[in-house]
C-alpha cells in the first residue's frame, strides 16, 4: 500500500469515529474496531505456482453499549467515505433497535481512560513481481509446497471516551514443506518485516540437510520414555497450550486453568524456565478491544514461578482483580521464552541418545487440572545414538505433563531463539508469533 492510501485509510477511519461521536445518543457509548490488510498470496505446490494474487481488505466492528447491554456489528471498510459511512449508520441503527431485546449484562466494561497511540512499522518486503522468483530460487529442484504471505497490516481503534489507537505494520511469513520421495517432510517457516536472503538460504541449506537424512529407512520406536531435544518450532506449539485454559485468569477463577497448581503454589516449574509478554518487538500491537495499553514486558512464569496471569477488565470487574490490558480471551499474544546454555554446536552431544523432535501436531489437553498434554511428533523427526542422528522415526504419540517437561525434568534451554511466526489467514493475516529457544528434557513420555 502507498502512503497516501495507507493516510487516506487513516484519515476516514478517523472521520467515522468523529462522526460517530456527534450521531451518538448521550446515553450511548461505543468501541470501533478496525482490521484492514494489503496483501501478497502466493502457493506453491512441487515447486511451482499454485495461486498468486493481492487482496486487498478491511472491516469494522463496531460495539454499542447503553442501559448495560451491548451489542456487535461488522461490515466492510473501504476507505471510501461516502460507501463506510452509509454501512456504519445502518449498523449503529441496527444495533439501536436491538440492544433493547438483549439480557442486562453485569459484567460489561464501558471505555474509559483517555489513551492513544500510533505505530507504523515500516519493512523492506519482495516486491510482488519478485516473490516467486526469489522463493523458488532455491528450491526448484525439490518438492517444495508452502504458501507465502506478506504486505501491510493495519490495527486500529477508536471509542466515545476518546481514546484512539492506530497500528500499521509490512510483515511476511512463509509456511513451507519439503517433501521427500517416501512421502515424509521437512517443515519450516521464514518470517519477519524485512527479507533477509542471506537467512532464507541458511533456512534453506538446514531443510535440506535434514531431507537427505529422512531418506534412511524410519525407525519404529516402542512406546516409553526418551531423553528428547525439541527444536523451537516444537517448544513454541507447547507454549501456544498455555493460551488454551492456562494463563488466563478467568480460568484460574473458574477452575478450568492447567496451571492451578502453580498459582496456588502447590507445584514449581524448573528455575530455568521464564515466559513472559514482550511486546517491545513491535509485532503485534499494545492496545486491546477496549483501547487499553498493556506494558511493554508483563512478567507471567519467573524462575519457575507464576508470578501474573493475563487478566482483562472484564474479568477484573467480575473477581476484583487488577487488569493489566490483556485481550477479551486472554490468551499470549506477544510471548517470550528466555534462553538457557545449551549451544547449537551441543545439542546431539548433549541429547547423546534419544529423540530430537523438529515438530508436533494434534496438540489437546489429556488432563488439563494436572498439566497433560497429548500430541503427535510430525516433520523431520529422529532418532540420536552417540551424539549421532540415526533414522528418521515412525510417528509416535506423546502425552506428557507440562509440570515434568518445564519443571524437573528440564535439562536445559537453548542459548538461541527462534521466532515462530502466526502464520493463519483466516478472516485476516494473523500478526506475530512466539520468540523461543529450544529445549531438552529428560524422560519425556510416548505412549504409542
Amino acid at each position: 500500500m502507498k502512503i497516501e492510501e495507507l493516510s487516506a485509510l487513516e484519515v476516514s477511519f478517523n472521520q467515522l469515529i468523529e462522526t460517530l461521536l456527534i450521531k451518538k445518543a448521550g446515553s450511548e457509548q461505543f468501541t470501533v474496531k478496525l482490521s484492514s490488510e494489503r496483501s501478497q498470496f502466493t502457493r506453491f505446490n512441487h515447486a511451482k505456482v499454485r495461486q498468486t494474487g493481492c487482496v486487498a481488505d478491511g472491516w469494522i466492528e463496531l460495539t454499542l453499549m447503553a442501559d448495560q447491554r451491548s451489542s456487535v456489528r461488522q461490515f466492510p471498510f473501504t476507505g471510501n467515505w461516502d460507501v463506510d459511512w452509509q454501512l456504519a449508520y445502518t449498523a449503529l441503527q441496527e444495533l439501536r433497535d436491538e440492544l433493547i431485546l438483549l439480557p442486562i449484562d453485569p459484567y460489561l466494561v464501558l471505555p474509559s481512560g483517555n489513551n492513544t497511540s500510533r505505530e507504523i512499522h515500516s519493512g523492506n518486503l519482495l516486491v510482488a513481481e519478485a516473490v516467486v522468483s526469489t522463493v523458488l530460487e532455491l528450491v526448484a529442484e525439490l518438492d517444495f509446497t508452502g504458501i507465502y504471505a506478506g504486505g501491510l497490516v493495519v490495527k486500529a481503534y477508536g471509542d466515545s471516551n476518546g481514546q484512539k489507537h492506530w497500528f500499521a505494520t509490512d510483515s511476511f511469513t512463509l509456511d513451507y514443506s519439503l517433501f521427500s520421495t517416501y512421502g515424509q517432510a521437512v517443515k519450516g517457516t521464514f518470517a519477519g518485516s524485512d527479507w533477509d536472503k542471506s537467512a532464507y538460504i541458511a533456512k534453506i541449506s538446514e531443510a535440506k540437510k535434514q531431507l537427505e537424512l529422512l531418506a534412511r529407512p524410519a525407525k519404529e520406536l516402542p512406546r516409553g520414555q526418551y531423553k528428547t531435544y525439541f527444536a523451537p518450532a516444537a517448544v513454541a506449539d507447547l507454549l501456544m497450550m498455555l493460551s488454551w485454559g492456562a494463563v488466563s485468569e478467568a480460568d484460574i477463577q473458574q477452575g478450568n486453568s492447567a496451571l492451578a497448581a502453580l498459582s496456588r503454589q502447590e507445584k514449581q516449574l524448573s528455575p530455568a524456565f521464564n515466559l513472559k509478554e514482550n511486546f517491545q518487538r513491535g509485532l503485534v500491537p499494545r492496545f486491546n478491544e477496549l483501547g487499553e495499553i498493556a506494558a511493554p514486558e508483563l512478567p507471567v512464569i519467573e524462575k519457575g514461578y507464576l508470578v501474573n496471569t493475563l487478566v482483562n477488565s472484564r474479568t477484573a470487574k467480575e473477581y476484583q482483580k487488577i487488569a493489566n490490558g490483556a485481550n477479551g480471551t486472554e490468551t499470549l499474544r506477544a510471548p517470550e521464552v528466555s534462553t538457557g546454555n545449551l549451544v547449537f554446536e551441543q545439542i546431539l552431544s548433549s541429547l547423546d541418545t534419544g529423540l530430537y523432535v523438529s515438530n508436533l501436531h494434534y496438540l489437546n489437553w489429556s488432563d488439563r487440572h494436572t498439566g497433560r498434554i497429548t500430541g503427535m511428533t510430525r516433520y523431520a523427526c529422529f532418532w540420536v545414538e552417540k551424539g549421532e542422528i540415526i533414522a528418521p522415526i515412525e510417528n509416535l504419540r506423546f502425552d506428557e505433563s507440562l509440570y515434568r517437561f518445564w519443571g524437573e525434568n528440564l535439562v536445559d534451554l537453548t542459548n538461541f531463539q527462534e521466532f515462530i511466526p502466526e502464520v493463519g489467514t483466516y478472516d485476516s493475516r494473523q500478526l506475530g508469533g512466539s520468540l523461543v529457544p529450544g529445549m531438552l528434557v529428560e524422560d519425556f513420555t510416548y505412549t504409542l
